[in-house]
């Protein structure tokens, strides 16, 4: 399937969905710890930090991390 991701953020388990996609091909992304090797494998370079941006793409780990992820969100949506 082909994707192009014009801006996209998710959290937790969500970047699964974009494994099925070309959409992390060279994109550097975080995650649940437990779909990172799903992330890897379809291309995309795991981190394990809190919040990741990867020029359009916004990720974040676990719900623990939602206040860093929302403010981070926030910020990119004032730039666009």
């Amino acid at each position: 399937m082909k994707f192009s991701i014009s801006c996209g953020s998710s959290f937790s388990y969500s970047p699964w969905v974009l494994c099925s996609t070309t959409g992390l091909k060279g994109k550097k992304v975080t995650c649940f710890h437990s779909i990172k090797d799903d992330v890897t494998n379809a291309g995309g370079t795991y981190v394990d930090q809190e919040v990741c941006i990867d020029g359009n793409v916004i990720t974040s780990r676990t719900p623990e991390d939602l206040p860093a992820f929302v403010v981070s969100l926030m910020e990119q949506m004032r730039k666009a």
